[in-house]
């Protein structure tokens, strides 16, 4: 491995993608800790930690890990991407169902780009009510973090625009590292967030005074769960395809194999996202109004959340599959540019074929899914720490982490370097 980061910087055009990339991540780590103008520093840090107990503490933390401690300090990123990951979840949901976003994704380079200027002006629109609503919810809760005296509407104005501001900001630093950096910049940005909360979780172990038991269960667990992500992402079912040869003239065309790859993860993190959501709208709503019946149900440690919890993952894992992959249209264009899959008849056959396996890939996506969300509950009630090991963070971190290997990858390969993949022989 040493030897592919040394190759890495023997290229300069690589080289200086890399440090560009940690400059600007530089840039994001220090915007962490610039706080968002008229907030008392220290009653906040008070009402923060009164806010981390009980259901809303769990949404709150749930939120802090993808915003890198920008919500903890309160600072001008406390949004971070979130508006624009939203974005860009409801229009892709919404171009399922509304023919023109479909078609315009369908358009190729221009039609991406709109999509993506559809995606920035509804990121400016729910970057703004989220900023709002956090802003006046916690003046709301506890007025004394507004300090020098100041309107809380006026603070909740303030703090509205510049949440909304940072987070256009590092929209623009994205870019800019998608642009002259290595990896996508969105996804760099939260990947940054996810592993700069890693040493505090360092920090609840070393507090928990594990034994050499809990020790080496933690250890295994975070190894075991990290090879099973990057196993599971990388994992797909072939479809094989077969065109026939046709011969026009003097020229012969078709006679290619090729395949269609379903991917057993589909969905990525978007079904433990969604699901999140939903199972803590009741769990705060019993914490805002007092409910102790509701909030025993809800509980983080109740059997009735966990399993809910998992249901709803397992629901929303087929559901998304549904939205992206469409057997019928696969089917289609198969039969429509002369293809076959050997064995099975073209038309209504291939897509009741294709249809089985995407059900039975999504089956087993569903189910690796369910236990990296519900990982972190069995590790806390084994362990007794309060760590997140497992779950959306890690499935993200990964998953980042191996675009960017093999984003160095190709450009090392084309530049005859020996990278940090390994392949024997065949």
């Amino acid at each position: 491995m040493w030897q592919a980061l040394k190759n890495a910087f023997k290229i300069k055009e690589l080289r200086d993608r890399i440090l560009f990339t940690i400059a600007a991540l530089i840039v994001f780590r220090l915007g962490i800790y610039i706080p968002i103008p008229g907030i008392n520093i220290i009653a906040w840090a008070e009402a923060f930690k009164r806010f981390g107990e009980g259901a809303i503490g769990g949404i709150i933390s749930f939120y802090d890990v993808f915003t890198g401690g920008a919500l903890e300090n309160f600072s001008i990123f406390a949004m971070s991407v979130t508006p624009y990951i939203n974005a860009s979840i409801v229009l892709q949901l919404l171009s399922s169902v509304i023919p023109s976003l479909r078609e315009m994704l369908r358009e190729g380079e221009e039609g991406r780009k709109k999509f993506a200027r559809y995606t920035r002006n509804l990121t400016v629109i729910l970057g703004a009510f989220q900023s709002f609503v956090v802003s006046f919810s916690l003046v709301r809760q506890s007025p004394d973090i507004v300090a020098y005296g100041l309107h809380p509407m006026v603070f909740v104005m303030v703090a509205t625009i510049t949440m909304l501001s940072g987070t256009m900001f590092l929209l623009w630093l994205g870019d800019r590292i998608t642009e002259r950096g290595i990896g996508n910049g969105i996804s760099i940005i939260i990947f940054a967030g996810i592993v700069a909360r890693y040493p505090n979780y360092f920090g609840r172990i070393l507090l928990g005074r594990l034994d050499l038991f809990g020790w080496i269960f933690l250890i295994t667990i975070a190894l075991v769960t990290v090879a099973g992500i990057i196993y599971v992402q990388q994992a797909e079912r072939r479809i094989s395809i077969q065109y026939a040869t046709r011969i026009t003239g003097r020229r012969v065309y078709g006679g290619a194999s090729t395949y269609i790859p379903v991917k057993v993860n589909q969905a990525g993190v978007i079904p433990i996202i969604f699901a999140s959501a939903i199972v803590m709208i009741p769990a705060a709503i019993a914490q805002m109004t007092g409910w102790t019946a509701l909030q025993k149900i809800f509980g983080a440690t109740s059997p009735f959340y966990v399993i809910l919890y998992g249901l709803l993952v397992f629901f929303f894992t087929y559901f998304y599959s549904v939205i992206v992959f469409d057997p019928h249209e696969v089917a289609e264009n198969i039969k429509k540019y002369g293809g076959f899959i050997p064995g099975i008849r073209p038309g209504k056959p291939t897509e009741e074929y294709i249809q089985k396996i995407v059900n039975k890939v999504t089956f087993m996506g569903a189910v690796f899914l369910v236990i990296i969300a519900l990982l972190p509950h069995f590790v806390q009630a084994v362990s007794k720490v309060d760590i997140v090991i497992g779950g959306t963070s890690t499935l993200i971190a990964v998953g980042v982490a191996l675009d960017v290997v093999q984003q160095m990858e190709a450009h090392m390969i084309m530049r005859h370097y020996e990278g940090f993949i390994k392949k024997g022989k065949i």
